[in-house]
C-alpha cells in the first residue's frame, strides 16, 4: 500500500473512531451492565465454539444453547473450586 493511500484509510478512521462526550459518558453507563454478559456470551464462544449454530431447526438450536450454557457453568464452579 502506498503511503497516499495510508494516508487516506487513516484519515477516515480517525474520522470514525472519534466518541463524543455524550457518547463516552453512555458507553460508560452501560457498559456496567454489558460486562458480565459478554464475558459470559465471549466464553461459550471461544471455548466452546458457540458462535455459530449449524443445526436448522430452533428445538435443537435451544438444545445446543442449554449444553453449552451447562458446560459453561460447571467450568465455572470448576475455577471456583467447588467440588475438589
Amino acid at each position: 500500500m502506498d503511503s497516499f493511500t495510508s494516508y487516506i484509510f487513516r484519515q477516515a478512521y480517525e474520522k470514525v473512531s472519534r466518541l463524543g462526550e455524550l457518547d463516552k459518558r453512555w458507553n460508560r453507563r452501560i457498559g456496567s451492565r454489558r460486562r458480565p454478559v459478554e464475558r459470559t456470551l465471549a466464553v461459550i464462544k471461544r471455548v466452546f465454539h458457540g458462535g455459530r449454530v449449524l443445526v436448522t431447526s430452533l428445538p435443537r438450536v435451544r438444545v445446543k444453547l442449554v449444553f453449552s450454557c451447562l458446560c459453561f457453568n460447571l467450568l465455572q464452579l470448576g475455577s471456583l473450586g467447588v467440588g475438589s
